[in-house]
C-alpha cells in the first residue's frame, strides 16, 4: 500500500495485549519503519540493572537521572525479519531486556519524570517525518497526539499471562505461570494510576480486543482504516 502521504499510527494499549504483533505486522505491510517505544524502556531499565541502581523495589532515581546523558539508545538496521535491535551505547541488548529482571524493573522506570521527558524527545525525533507505527503506552496521548491514526489494544490478564509466559519461559525456564500474571497486574496498576503519562485510551482511538481477534483479524481490521485514511 504505497501513498506519497507518509501516516503517523500509534498503537496503544496493556503489557503482553499484542500491541508490538499488530504494529510490527502492520509496519510491514505499509512499508514503514515499526518502532517499540516499550523497548527503549526496557533499554534505561537495561542500563539501571547493569550498574546497580537499584535496590529491592526501589529504584535509585536521583543516581539515575545524574546518568541519563550516559544512555544512548538507538534502533540499528532492519535484520532479515525486518526486527530493529535495540542498541544502548552502541551494544545490542535486544535479547537481555527480555529477562523477568528487566521486567519487574520497567514499570518502576517508566514513572520517572525525567527518563519519560528523554525517550519522548527520542521518540518524536524518530517519528517526525511520518511513515510509523510506534507502540507503546502513551504515543496517542502524549508523544503524537495528532497521530493520523490511533488504535488502543487490550486483552483479559489470563490471556496476557499466558502470552508472556510462552514467550518468558525462553530465557527464564524456572518462571511460572502465576509470577508472570502477578507481575503483570503489578505493571497494569503503575501504568494506569502514574500520575506522568499514564496508560489510558485517547479518545479518538480505535478499540481492538486481542483476546477475540485473530492476529490475522486485526491486521486486516488496521488495514482498512489505513486505506479510508488515504482515500480522504
Amino acid at each position: 500500500m504505497q501513498n506519497e502521504r507518509k501516516l503517523i499510527i500509534a498503537i496503544d494499549g496493556f503489557a503482553s495485549s499484542g500491541k508490538s504483533t499488530l504494529a510490527k505486522a502492520l509496519a510491514d505491510a505499509l512499508g514503514y519503519v515499526f518502532i517499540d517505544t516499550g523497548a527503549m524502556y526496557r533499554g534505561v531499565a537495561y542500563f539501571v540493572s547493569m550498574h546497580g541502581l537499584y535496590a529491592a523495589d526501589s529504584i535509585h532515581e536521583e543516581a539515575l537521572i545524574q546518568r541519563l546523558d550516559e544512555i544512548n539508545l538507538l534502533f540499528g538496521a532492519p535484520n532479515a525479519g525486518n526486527d530493529r535491535p535495540l542498541l544502548l551505547n552502541g551494544v545490542d541488548i535486544s535479547e537481555a531486556i527480555r529477562s523477568s529482571e528487566i521486567s519487574a524493573l520497567v514499570s518502576l522506570i517508566a514513572v520517572i519524570p525525567e527518563v519519560r521527558t528523554k525517550l519522548v524527545d527520542l521518540q518524536r525525533q524518530m517519528g517526525q517525518h511520518g511513515g510509523i507505527v510506534m507502540d507503546g503506552r502513551d504515543i496517542g496521548t502524549v508523544v503524537f497526539p495528532q497521530a493520523d491514526l490511533k488504535i488502543f489494544v487490550t486483552a483479559d490478564i489470563d490471556i496476557r499471562a499466558q502470552r508472556r509466559y510462552i514467550e518468558m519461559r525462553k530465557s527464564s525456564p524456572e518462571i511460572t505461570l502465576a509470577s508472570v500474571k502477578s507481575n503483570l497486574a503489578s505493571r497494569d496498576e503503575i501504568d494506569t494510576k502514574r500520575t506522568t503519562s499514564p496508560l489510558k485510551q485517547a479518545e479518538d482511538a480505535v478499540l481492538f480486543d486481542t483476546g477475540l481477534l485473530t492476529r490475522e483479524t486485526q491486521l486486516e481490521k488496521a488495514l482498512s482504516l489505513v486505506k479510508a485514511l488515504m482515500a480522504q
